[in-house]
C-alpha cells in the first residue's frame, strides 16, 4: 500500500490455479469515468458494478498521478463508504511491472482494479508490454471490474488521446492528422474515449480523430459521468452526458488536411441510457 495510508492489511495468498485466458473475451466489466468529481451515487454505483463479494480487493494504480498517495487515500475513502473490502495500491516502476511477481499476481486477481488520473502517457510508458499488461486483462477476462477516470480512462481503448496535438496541428481546426494517438490498454478495439468532454467542449479534436479513423466510434465522456461496459453494451451511469459519433460518409480532405464528411451517426447520452459499441 501507498505509504502513509492503510486501508486494511492485505494478506496475499498464494494461488495455486492459474486459470488460463485469451485478450478480447471477457467476463469482467469497464466503468469508465470522464474525469471530475465523483459523486456518491456515482461510486456506489462504480462498488455495485464490481459485485464485491467478502474475500474479494479492490487495487489501486496510481501510476499516472504526480500525487500518487493523495489519489490513493482519496478514492479509498470514497470507495470505503459503500464496500468494507481491503484495498491496496501497487504505484508499479516499468521495473517492477516486469519483475515484482506478488504485486503483478495481486493485480491479475483483483476484483475491482482503479486506474486513477493524471498523465496516460505516464501510464502506458510503465504498464505497455510488460506483464502487468497481461495481469490487467487476466482480472478482466476473469470477471474483474476496470475503472479508471480522466486518463484512467483514456487508456481504455487501443488507440488512446494522449492529449497532444501533432506537430503543425491546432485544436482550433478539424483536420486529419491533428490529434495524437498512441497505444492504450486495448479493452476496447472499436471505439476510442475522450474525457472532460463537454465541460471542455473537446469537439474539434474527437471530430479529427474520427476522419483519421472514420471505422471506429468516438467517446466523449463528461466529467461526474461514466459508461459501464459490458460485452459491446455500454449504459451511462452520473450527472452529465456522453457524446458518441461515428460512420461519417463522403470524407474527403482538402487543403492542409482538412476535412469534410456527411450523415455521421451523432447521439447525446444520459443517466441510464445505453448504446452498442458496435
Amino acid at each position: 500500500m501507498e505509504r502513509g495510508f492503510v486501508v486494511k492489511y492485505l494478506v496475499l495468498i498464494a494461488f495455486v490455479c492459474m486459470a488460463g485466458f485469451t485478450l478480447g473475451q471477457s467476463k469482467g466489466s469497464l466503468f469508465i469515468i470522464g474525469g471530475g468529481d465523483r459523486s456518491d451515487a456515482l461510486v456506489n454505483t462504480l462498488v455495485r458494478t464490481a459485485n464485491l463479494r467478502t474475500s474479494d480487493y479492490i487495487v489501486v494504480l496510481p501510476m499516472a498521478t504526480s500525487i500518487p498517495e493523495e489519489s490513493v487515500e482519496f478514492i479509498s475513502g470514497q470507495l470505503l463508504q459503500h464496500c468494507d473490502n481491503a484495498i491496496a495500491s501497487f504505484n508499479f516502476t516499468r521495473e517492477e511491472a516486469n519483475e515484482k511477481q506478488s504485486w503483478i499476481d495481486s493485480v491479475a486477481h483483483a476484483r475491482l482494479i482503479y486506474i486513477t488520473g493524471g498523465d496516460q502517457n505516464k501510464f502506458m510508458n510503465v504498464v505497455k508490454g510488460t506483464k502487468l499488461y497481461d495481469a490487467l486483462h487476466k482480472a478482466h477476462a476473469q470477471g474483474a471490474t476496470i475503472s479508471g477516470t480522466s486518463a484512467g480512462a483514456a487508456v481504455m481503448s487501443a488507440i488512446m488521446f494522449t492529449g497532444e496535438e501533432k506537430a503543425g496541428g491546432s485544436f482550433k481546426e478539424v483536420r486529419k492528422n491533428n490529434a495524437e494517438t498512441a497505444q492504450g490498454m486495448g479493452y476496447l478495439t472499436d471505439a476510442i474515449i475522450d474525457q472532460h468532454f463537454i465541460i471542455r467542449s473537446r469537439y474539434n479534436r474527437l471530430l479529427s480523430v474520427l476522419a483519421d479513423h472514420p471505422d471506429k466510434m468516438l467517446i466523449g465522456i463528461d466529467e461526474g459521468t461514466a459508461i459501464i461496459v459490458k460485452g459491446k453494451k455500454a449504459t451511462v451511469a452520473g450527472d452529465s452526458q456522453v457524446v458518441v459519433v461515428s460512420a461519417p460518409k463522403k470524407l474527403k480532405v482538402f487543403g492542409k488536411d482538412k476535412v469534410s464528411f456527411e450523415n455521421a451517426t451523432f447521439s447525446l447520452f444520459s443517466e441510464g441510457q445505453s448504446f452498442n459499441i458496435r
